[in-house]
Protein backbone atom coordinates (compact mmCIF):
# COMPACT_ATOMS: atom_id res chain seq x y z
CA UNK A 1 0.00 0.00 0.00
CA UNK A 2 1.34 3.45 -1.17
CA UNK A 3 -0.70 6.58 0.89
CA UNK A 4 -0.20 9.54 -1.08
CA UNK A 5 -0.09 10.21 -4.94
CA UNK A 6 2.52 12.65 -5.17
CA UNK A 7 5.34 12.14 -6.81
CA UNK A 8 7.29 10.17 -4.24
CA UNK A 9 4.41 7.64 -3.94
CA UNK A 10 4.15 7.42 -7.51
CA UNK A 11 7.37 6.44 -7.97
CA UNK A 12 7.15 4.24 -5.12
CA UNK A 13 3.93 2.71 -7.09
CA UNK A 14 5.48 2.38 -10.18
CA UNK A 15 8.82 0.69 -8.70
CA UNK A 16 6.78 -1.66 -6.51
CA UNK A 17 4.45 -2.87 -9.14
CA UNK A 18 7.56 -3.92 -11.43
CA UNK A 19 9.03 -6.19 -8.79
CA UNK A 20 5.80 -7.71 -8.71
CA UNK A 21 4.07 -6.44 -5.84
CA UNK A 22 0.08 -5.87 -5.41
CA UNK A 23 0.19 -2.20 -4.49
CA UNK A 24 -3.06 -0.11 -3.75
CA UNK A 25 -2.61 3.94 -3.82
CA UNK A 26 -4.58 5.60 -1.54
CA UNK A 27 -4.97 9.76 -2.43
CA UNK A 28 -7.27 12.37 -0.58
CA UNK A 29 -7.79 14.41 -3.37
CA UNK A 30 -9.48 14.11 -6.89
CA UNK A 31 -6.15 13.82 -9.27
CA UNK A 32 -2.41 12.38 -8.73
CA UNK A 33 0.04 15.03 -7.84
CA UNK A 34 0.37 15.67 -4.30
CA UNK A 35 2.40 19.07 -4.07
CA UNK A 36 2.69 19.19 -7.69
CA UNK A 37 -1.32 20.13 -8.02
CA UNK A 38 -3.29 21.67 -10.06
CA UNK A 39 -5.69 24.75 -10.17
CA UNK A 40 -8.23 25.63 -12.71
CA UNK A 41 -10.03 29.29 -12.18
CA UNK A 42 -11.53 31.38 -14.78
CA UNK A 43 -9.96 29.83 -17.63
CA UNK A 44 -6.36 29.50 -16.47
CA UNK A 45 -4.62 26.51 -15.36
CA UNK A 46 -1.69 27.05 -12.76
CA UNK A 47 0.70 24.39 -11.43
CA UNK A 48 0.97 25.09 -7.90
CA UNK A 49 3.69 23.04 -6.85
CA UNK A 50 7.14 22.82 -8.45
CA UNK A 51 7.70 24.61 -11.50
CA UNK A 52 11.52 23.81 -12.81
CA UNK A 53 11.91 19.97 -13.76
CA UNK A 54 15.39 18.37 -13.83
CA UNK A 55 17.13 14.75 -14.16
CA UNK A 56 14.67 13.37 -16.71
CA UNK A 57 16.62 10.39 -16.06
CA UNK A 58 15.16 9.64 -13.14
CA UNK A 59 11.23 9.95 -14.43
CA UNK A 60 12.59 7.39 -17.07
CA UNK A 61 13.53 4.72 -14.60
CA UNK A 62 10.37 5.17 -13.07
CA UNK A 63 8.49 4.24 -16.40
CA UNK A 64 11.16 1.63 -16.82
CA UNK A 65 10.69 -0.24 -13.60
CA UNK A 66 6.88 -0.97 -15.55
CA UNK A 67 8.29 -1.65 -19.13
CA UNK A 68 7.68 1.42 -20.35
CA UNK A 69 9.19 4.84 -21.30
CA UNK A 70 8.29 8.68 -20.23
CA UNK A 71 7.48 9.52 -24.27
CA UNK A 72 4.89 6.77 -23.91
CA UNK A 73 2.85 9.06 -21.80
CA UNK A 74 4.26 12.51 -21.61
CA UNK A 75 6.33 14.94 -24.13
CA UNK A 76 9.12 16.65 -22.36
CA UNK A 77 10.97 19.96 -23.64
CA UNK A 78 14.33 20.88 -22.89
CA UNK A 79 14.37 24.48 -22.35
CA UNK A 80 17.14 26.47 -23.75
CA UNK A 81 17.25 28.83 -22.23
CA UNK A 82 16.92 27.04 -18.71
CA UNK A 83 16.48 30.45 -16.65
CA UNK A 84 16.94 34.46 -18.04
CA UNK A 85 18.73 35.96 -15.18
CA UNK A 86 18.24 39.73 -14.30
CA UNK A 87 20.35 41.65 -11.48
CA UNK A 88 21.02 44.68 -10.25
CA UNK A 89 22.91 46.65 -12.03
CA UNK A 90 20.64 46.19 -15.30
CA UNK A 91 22.97 43.18 -16.61
CA UNK A 92 21.38 40.35 -17.59
CA UNK A 93 22.85 36.39 -18.43
CA UNK A 94 20.88 32.98 -19.77
CA UNK A 95 21.67 30.00 -18.04
CA UNK A 96 21.53 27.79 -21.31
CA UNK A 97 22.21 24.08 -21.00
CA UNK A 98 25.07 21.56 -21.53
CA UNK A 99 28.83 22.33 -21.42
CA UNK A 100 29.36 24.10 -24.76
CA UNK A 101 26.38 26.88 -25.01
CA UNK A 102 26.66 28.08 -21.51
CA UNK A 103 30.47 28.47 -22.11
CA UNK A 104 29.67 30.33 -25.17
CA UNK A 105 26.97 32.32 -22.92
CA UNK A 106 30.11 33.04 -20.45
CA UNK A 107 32.85 33.90 -22.94
CA UNK A 108 30.10 36.81 -24.09
CA UNK A 109 29.17 38.15 -21.19
CA UNK A 110 31.72 37.40 -18.42
CA UNK A 111 34.95 36.86 -20.25
CA UNK A 112 37.67 34.25 -21.69
CA UNK A 113 38.90 33.71 -18.22
CA UNK A 114 35.46 32.74 -16.59
CA UNK A 115 34.95 30.79 -19.79
CA UNK A 116 37.76 29.02 -19.21
CA UNK A 117 37.37 28.40 -15.31
CA UNK A 118 34.05 27.17 -16.59
CA UNK A 119 35.34 24.01 -18.10
CA UNK A 120 37.17 22.96 -14.93
CA UNK A 121 33.74 24.13 -12.79
CA UNK A 122 31.70 21.51 -14.72
CA UNK A 123 34.67 18.81 -14.82
CA UNK A 124 34.27 19.28 -10.68
CA UNK A 125 30.45 19.12 -10.78
CA UNK A 126 30.62 16.37 -13.15
CA UNK A 127 32.40 14.40 -10.69
CA UNK A 128 30.41 15.31 -7.65
CA UNK A 129 27.95 13.95 -9.02
CA UNK A 130 29.17 10.63 -10.32
CA UNK A 131 30.31 9.93 -6.84
CA UNK A 132 27.23 11.35 -4.93
CA UNK A 133 24.93 10.16 -6.71
CA UNK A 134 24.95 6.29 -5.89
CA UNK A 135 27.06 6.57 -2.93
CA UNK A 136 25.35 8.95 -0.84
CA UNK A 137 21.77 10.08 -2.84
CA UNK A 138 21.10 7.03 -4.44
CA UNK A 139 21.40 4.81 -1.69
CA UNK A 140 19.03 3.53 2.03
CA UNK A 141 21.12 4.27 5.30
CA UNK A 142 20.57 2.76 8.38
CA UNK A 143 22.51 4.22 10.89
CA UNK A 144 25.91 7.12 10.06
CA UNK A 145 27.98 4.08 10.25
CA UNK A 146 26.92 3.42 6.62
CA UNK A 147 28.86 6.36 5.63
CA UNK A 148 31.49 3.22 5.90
CA UNK A 149 30.31 1.11 3.28
CA UNK A 150 31.30 3.37 0.38
CA UNK A 151 35.19 4.83 2.44
CA UNK A 152 36.63 5.57 -1.33
CA UNK A 153 33.90 7.56 -1.88
CA UNK A 154 33.74 9.07 0.68
CA UNK A 155 37.85 10.28 0.80
CA UNK A 156 36.77 11.53 -3.07
CA UNK A 157 34.45 13.80 -2.04
CA UNK A 158 36.98 14.85 0.80
CA UNK A 159 39.54 15.76 -2.25
CA UNK A 160 37.12 16.96 -4.19
CA UNK A 161 35.86 19.54 -1.20
CA UNK A 162 32.64 19.01 -0.64
CA UNK A 163 32.98 19.66 2.71
CA UNK A 164 33.55 23.29 2.29
CA UNK A 165 31.24 25.74 1.39
CA UNK A 166 29.60 26.30 -1.61
CA UNK A 167 29.31 30.07 -2.09
CA UNK A 168 33.27 30.42 -1.27
CA UNK A 169 33.92 27.38 -3.66
CA UNK A 170 32.11 29.23 -6.40
CA UNK A 171 33.52 31.99 -5.59
CA UNK A 172 37.18 31.51 -6.06
CA UNK A 173 36.56 29.67 -9.29
CA UNK A 174 35.01 33.18 -11.33
CA UNK A 175 35.71 36.44 -11.35
CA UNK A 176 32.51 37.59 -12.34
CA UNK A 177 30.12 37.92 -9.36
CA UNK A 178 26.96 37.27 -11.36
CA UNK A 179 28.23 34.02 -11.49
CA UNK A 180 28.60 33.50 -7.92
CA UNK A 181 24.92 34.16 -7.89
CA UNK A 182 24.07 31.73 -10.81
CA UNK A 183 25.70 28.52 -9.83
CA UNK A 184 24.95 29.43 -6.28
CA UNK A 185 21.25 30.20 -5.48
CA UNK A 186 20.29 26.46 -5.74
CA UNK A 187 21.93 26.34 -2.15
CA UNK A 188 18.11 27.39 -1.49
CA UNK A 189 16.34 24.42 -2.58
CA UNK A 190 18.36 22.38 0.45
CA UNK A 191 17.34 25.01 2.45
CA UNK A 192 20.57 26.87 3.17
CA UNK A 193 22.06 30.11 2.07
CA UNK A 194 25.29 29.59 0.09
CA UNK A 195 27.79 30.66 1.92
CA UNK A 196 26.58 28.61 4.57
CA UNK A 197 25.54 25.32 2.43
CA UNK A 198 28.28 22.45 2.08
CA UNK A 199 29.96 21.95 -1.46
CA UNK A 200 28.63 19.35 -1.94
CA UNK A 201 25.40 20.25 -2.81
CA UNK A 202 27.23 21.79 -6.20
CA UNK A 203 25.37 18.21 -7.23
CA UNK A 204 21.92 20.47 -7.30
CA UNK A 205 23.69 23.25 -9.41
CA UNK A 206 24.73 20.42 -11.68
CA UNK A 207 21.30 18.71 -12.27
CA UNK A 208 20.01 22.27 -12.49
CA UNK A 209 22.53 24.02 -14.97
CA UNK A 210 24.51 21.92 -16.24
CA UNK A 211 21.90 18.32 -17.03
CA UNK A 212 19.30 21.35 -18.04
CA UNK A 213 15.77 21.73 -16.74
CA UNK A 214 12.16 20.20 -18.68
CA UNK A 215 9.00 21.18 -19.59
CA UNK A 216 6.41 18.96 -19.91
CA UNK A 217 3.57 18.85 -22.53
CA UNK A 218 0.30 20.23 -20.84
CA UNK A 219 2.49 22.10 -18.06
CA UNK A 220 3.85 20.11 -15.01
CA UNK A 221 0.76 18.23 -13.57
CA UNK A 222 1.09 16.31 -16.93
CA UNK A 223 4.33 14.37 -15.12
CA UNK A 224 1.99 12.44 -12.23
CA UNK A 225 -0.91 12.14 -14.54
CA UNK A 226 1.56 10.00 -16.67
CA UNK A 227 2.48 8.13 -13.64
CA UNK A 228 -0.52 7.28 -12.44
CA UNK A 229 -1.42 6.19 -15.72
CA UNK A 230 1.21 4.10 -16.29
CA UNK A 231 0.83 2.70 -12.66
CA UNK A 232 -2.66 1.99 -13.50
CA UNK A 233 -1.95 0.25 -16.84
CA UNK A 234 0.73 -2.33 -14.71
CA UNK A 235 -2.17 -3.48 -12.16
CA UNK A 236 -1.63 -0.83 -9.02
CA UNK A 237 -5.23 -0.32 -7.90
CA UNK A 238 -5.43 4.01 -7.33
CA UNK A 239 -8.08 5.38 -5.11
CA UNK A 240 -8.87 8.95 -4.91
CA UNK A 241 -11.16 10.81 -2.54
CA UNK A 242 -9.30 8.09 -0.01
CA UNK A 243 -7.97 9.90 2.74
CA UNK A 244 -6.11 7.92 5.44
CA UNK A 245 -7.04 8.67 8.86
CA UNK A 246 -4.38 6.38 10.65
CA UNK A 247 -1.83 4.03 10.48
CA UNK A 248 -2.77 0.63 11.69
CA UNK A 249 -0.66 -1.47 13.47
CA UNK A 250 -0.96 -5.09 15.64
CA UNK A 251 0.23 -5.81 18.94
CA UNK A 252 3.96 -6.03 18.08
CA UNK A 253 3.47 -2.97 16.22
CA UNK A 254 3.60 -3.89 12.72
CA UNK A 255 1.48 -2.61 10.45
CA UNK A 256 -1.81 -4.32 9.37
CA UNK A 257 -3.87 -1.53 7.19
CA UNK A 258 -5.28 1.94 7.40
CA UNK A 259 -8.27 3.49 8.48
CA UNK A 260 -9.83 6.04 6.25
CA UNK A 261 -11.50 9.23 7.54
CA UNK A 262 -14.94 8.06 6.49
CA UNK A 263 -13.98 4.19 8.87
CA UNK A 264 -13.19 2.07 6.05
CA UNK A 265 -10.36 -0.18 6.97
CA UNK A 266 -7.58 -1.09 3.77
CA UNK A 267 -5.52 -4.08 5.09
CA UNK A 268 -1.98 -4.16 4.13
CA UNK A 269 1.21 -5.43 5.86
CA UNK A 270 3.55 -2.92 4.49
CA UNK A 271 2.21 0.73 3.90
CA UNK A 272 4.86 3.61 2.45
CA UNK A 273 3.49 6.99 3.93
CA UNK A 274 4.49 9.93 1.65
CA UNK A 275 2.80 12.75 4.08
CA UNK A 276 5.38 15.96 5.40
CA UNK A 277 7.43 12.67 7.87
CA UNK A 278 6.35 14.91 10.89
CA UNK A 279 3.09 15.35 10.41
CA UNK A 280 2.55 11.62 9.48
CA UNK A 281 4.00 10.89 12.71
CA UNK A 282 1.29 13.22 14.35
CA UNK A 283 -1.27 12.27 12.64
CA UNK A 284 -1.18 8.91 11.44
CA UNK A 285 0.94 7.55 13.48
CA UNK A 286 -0.11 9.32 17.16
CA UNK A 287 1.16 6.80 19.29
CA UNK A 288 4.41 6.78 18.18
CA UNK A 289 6.72 9.33 18.88
CA UNK A 290 8.46 10.87 15.81
CA UNK A 291 12.84 10.83 15.44
CA UNK A 292 14.27 13.84 17.17
CA UNK A 293 15.39 15.08 14.28
CA UNK A 294 12.00 15.58 12.83
CA UNK A 295 10.65 17.26 15.95
CA UNK A 296 13.18 19.45 16.61
CA UNK A 297 15.02 19.78 13.36
CA UNK A 298 16.18 22.60 11.35
CA UNK A 299 13.58 23.98 8.58
CA UNK A 300 13.99 25.38 5.34
CA UNK A 301 12.50 28.46 4.94
CA UNK A 302 9.31 29.07 3.15
CA UNK A 303 7.77 30.65 -0.04
CA UNK A 304 5.28 33.11 -0.64
CA UNK A 305 3.98 31.98 -4.23
CA UNK A 306 1.60 34.22 -6.45
CA UNK A 307 -0.06 32.66 -9.00
CA UNK A 308 -1.72 35.32 -11.40
CA UNK A 309 -3.88 34.85 -13.98
CA UNK A 310 -3.01 38.30 -16.47
CA UNK A 311 -4.03 39.95 -19.79
CA UNK A 312 -1.13 40.88 -21.92
CA UNK A 313 1.77 39.95 -24.34
CA UNK A 314 5.06 39.18 -22.64
CA UNK A 315 7.87 41.32 -23.47
CA UNK A 316 11.05 39.92 -25.62
CA UNK A 317 13.48 40.13 -23.05
CA UNK A 318 11.69 37.69 -20.63
CA UNK A 319 11.04 34.30 -20.85
CA UNK A 320 9.84 30.94 -19.32
CA UNK A 321 11.92 31.02 -16.05
CA UNK A 322 12.92 34.08 -14.73
CA UNK A 323 15.08 35.16 -11.61
CA UNK A 324 16.10 38.39 -10.56
CA UNK A 325 18.49 39.01 -7.86
CA UNK A 326 18.33 41.60 -5.49
CA UNK A 327 21.22 43.85 -4.88
CA UNK A 328 22.04 42.38 -1.36
CA UNK A 329 22.87 38.60 -0.93
CA UNK A 330 24.36 37.78 2.10
CA UNK A 331 22.63 40.24 4.11
CA UNK A 332 19.33 38.54 2.64
CA UNK A 333 19.70 35.58 3.84
CA UNK A 334 20.17 36.66 7.06
CA UNK A 335 17.06 38.56 7.63
CA UNK A 336 15.62 35.63 6.25
CA UNK A 337 17.35 32.63 8.02
CA UNK A 338 18.02 34.26 10.93
CA UNK A 339 16.08 37.23 11.69
CA UNK A 340 13.12 35.58 10.63
CA UNK A 341 11.69 38.63 8.67
CA UNK A 342 10.58 39.34 5.26
CA UNK A 343 14.00 39.73 3.01
CA UNK A 344 14.28 43.63 2.47
CA UNK A 345 15.99 43.23 -0.90
CA UNK A 346 14.49 39.91 -2.13
CA UNK A 347 15.51 37.96 -5.12
CA UNK A 348 12.49 36.12 -7.13
CA UNK A 349 11.51 34.02 -9.39
CA UNK A 350 9.12 34.18 -11.83
CA UNK A 351 7.74 31.15 -14.39
CA UNK A 352 5.16 32.33 -17.32
CA UNK A 353 4.67 28.50 -18.30
CA UNK A 354 1.99 29.70 -20.89
CA UNK A 355 5.76 29.97 -23.04
CA UNK A 356 5.30 26.90 -23.74
CA UNK A 357 1.98 25.79 -22.41
CA UNK A 358 -0.51 28.38 -24.13
CA UNK A 359 -3.42 26.79 -23.30
CA UNK A 360 -3.26 27.23 -19.83
CA UNK A 361 -4.57 30.66 -20.80
CA UNK A 362 -6.97 32.32 -22.74
CA UNK A 363 -5.67 33.84 -25.60
CA UNK A 364 -4.07 37.13 -25.33
CA UNK A 365 -2.97 36.32 -21.46
CA UNK A 366 -0.24 34.38 -19.50
CA UNK A 367 -0.13 32.55 -16.48
CA UNK A 368 2.53 34.05 -13.87
CA UNK A 369 4.01 32.27 -11.00
CA UNK A 370 6.14 34.52 -8.59
CA UNK A 371 8.40 33.27 -5.58
CA UNK A 372 9.36 35.07 -3.07
CA UNK A 373 11.60 33.31 -0.12
CA UNK A 374 10.26 34.09 3.02
CA UNK A 375 10.36 32.83 6.90
CA UNK A 376 9.08 29.35 7.88
CA UNK A 377 6.78 29.57 10.75
CA UNK A 378 9.19 28.42 12.93
CA UNK A 379 11.73 31.05 12.46
CA UNK A 380 9.34 34.19 11.81
CA UNK A 381 6.54 35.26 13.96
CA UNK A 382 4.91 37.04 11.02
CA UNK A 383 0.93 37.66 10.86
CA UNK A 384 0.31 36.46 7.39
CA UNK A 385 -3.02 37.72 7.42
CA UNK A 386 -1.43 41.22 7.14
CA UNK A 387 1.95 40.27 5.59
CA UNK A 388 0.69 38.41 2.61
CA UNK A 389 -1.35 41.69 1.28
CA UNK A 390 1.62 43.83 1.93
CA UNK A 391 4.19 41.61 0.21
CA UNK A 392 1.72 41.07 -2.41
CA UNK A 393 1.41 44.60 -3.13
CA UNK A 394 5.52 45.12 -3.75
CA UNK A 395 5.44 42.20 -5.35
CA UNK A 396 3.11 43.65 -7.71
CA UNK A 397 5.43 46.70 -7.79
CA UNK A 398 8.38 44.44 -8.43
CA UNK A 399 6.43 43.20 -11.63
CA UNK A 400 5.52 46.16 -12.98
CA UNK A 401 8.35 47.59 -13.22
CA UNK A 402 10.48 44.28 -14.72
CA UNK A 403 7.34 44.75 -17.44
CA UNK A 404 5.34 41.82 -16.82
CA UNK A 405 1.85 41.78 -17.84
CA UNK A 406 -0.08 43.06 -14.48
CA UNK A 407 -3.40 43.40 -15.95
CA UNK A 408 -4.88 40.53 -13.40
CA UNK A 409 -7.95 38.22 -14.25
CA UNK A 410 -7.39 36.03 -11.46
CA UNK A 411 -4.83 35.14 -8.37
CA UNK A 412 -4.29 32.90 -6.03
CA UNK A 413 -1.96 34.28 -3.45
CA UNK A 414 -0.43 30.97 -1.21
CA UNK A 415 1.41 32.03 2.08
CA UNK A 416 3.27 29.83 4.92
CA UNK A 417 0.12 29.61 6.68
CA UNK A 418 -1.38 28.11 3.41
CA UNK A 419 1.27 25.46 3.39
CA UNK A 420 0.45 24.30 6.92
CA UNK A 421 -2.49 23.97 6.19
CA UNK A 422 -1.80 21.35 3.40
CA UNK A 423 0.07 19.48 5.84
CA UNK A 424 3.27 20.85 6.08
CA UNK A 425 5.71 20.90 9.00
CA UNK A 426 6.81 24.65 9.62
CA UNK A 427 4.48 25.91 7.21
CA UNK A 428 7.48 25.31 4.52
CA UNK A 429 7.26 23.21 1.12
CA UNK A 430 10.26 22.48 1.19
CA UNK A 431 10.60 19.74 4.67
CA UNK A 432 13.34 20.05 6.71
CA UNK A 433 16.49 21.63 5.59
CA UNK A 434 19.95 19.90 4.43
CA UNK A 435 22.53 21.21 7.08
CA UNK A 436 24.61 18.52 7.79
CA UNK A 437 23.01 17.18 10.96
CA UNK A 438 20.21 16.46 8.84
CA UNK A 439 22.15 15.16 5.63
CA UNK A 440 22.53 11.06 4.52
CA UNK A 441 22.52 9.33 7.41
CA UNK A 442 21.44 11.71 9.88
CA UNK A 443 18.14 12.35 7.77
CA UNK A 444 14.91 10.93 9.17
CA UNK A 445 15.09 6.95 7.71
CA UNK A 446 12.97 6.09 5.49
CA UNK A 447 12.05 3.05 7.86
CA UNK A 448 11.03 2.95 11.65
CA UNK A 449 11.96 -0.26 13.51
CA UNK A 450 9.46 0.24 15.94
CA UNK A 451 6.35 -0.14 13.12
CA UNK A 452 7.39 -3.28 10.71
CA UNK A 453 5.99 -2.74 7.37
CA UNK A 454 6.38 0.74 7.88
CA UNK A 455 8.28 3.15 4.91
CA UNK A 456 8.63 6.54 4.14
CA UNK A 457 8.85 8.59 1.09
CA UNK A 458 9.20 12.20 0.04
CA UNK A 459 11.16 15.28 0.77
CA UNK A 460 10.97 15.11 5.20
CA UNK A 461 12.85 11.83 4.47
CA UNK A 462 15.97 9.87 2.58
CA UNK A 463 17.15 11.45 0.84
CA UNK A 464 15.77 14.93 0.63
CA UNK A 465 14.11 17.54 -1.08
CA UNK A 466 13.26 18.75 -5.14
CA UNK A 467 12.00 16.73 -7.66
CA UNK A 468 15.02 14.21 -8.46
CA UNK A 469 15.33 13.58 -4.88
CA UNK A 470 11.84 12.77 -4.18
CA UNK A 471 11.67 10.37 -7.44
CA UNK A 472 14.72 8.44 -5.83
CA UNK A 473 13.02 8.62 -2.46
CA UNK A 474 9.98 6.38 -3.87
CA UNK A 475 12.49 3.80 -5.50
CA UNK A 476 14.56 4.12 -2.13
CA UNK A 477 11.25 3.20 -0.10
CA UNK A 478 10.09 0.31 -2.85
CA UNK A 479 13.78 -1.09 -1.72
CA UNK A 480 12.76 -1.25 1.66
CA UNK A 481 9.64 -3.09 0.82
CA UNK A 482 11.92 -5.49 -1.29
CA UNK A 483 13.91 -6.32 1.64
CA UNK A 484 10.90 -7.06 4.32
CA UNK A 485 9.76 -9.78 1.73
Amino acid sequence: MVVGAGLSGLSAALHLAGAGHRVTLLEREAVPGGRNGVLERDGFRFDTGPVVFTMLGLLEEAFAAVGRSTSDYVSMTLLDPAYHTFFADGSRLLVRPGHERMREEIAAQCGAKDAAAFDQFVAWLKRLNDVEVPHFIDANFSSPLSLLRSPRAAAELLRLGAFGRLGPAVARRFDDERLHRVFSFQAMYAGLAPAQALALYAVITYMDSVEGVWFPDGGMHAVPRAMAAAAEEAGVEVRYHATVERVLRGPSGEVTGVRLTDGEVVRADTAVVTADLPVAYERLLPDLPAPRVARRGKYSPSALVWHLGVKGELPAHLGHHNIHFGEEWDEAFRELLSKGVAMSDPSRFVAVPTVHAPDAAPRGHHTLYVLEPVPNLRVGRLDWSVEGPRLRERMLGFLEREGYPTDIVTEELVTPADWAAQGMAAGTPFALSHVFSQTGPFRPRNVDKRAPGLVFAGSGTTPGVGIPMVLISGKLAARRVEEMR
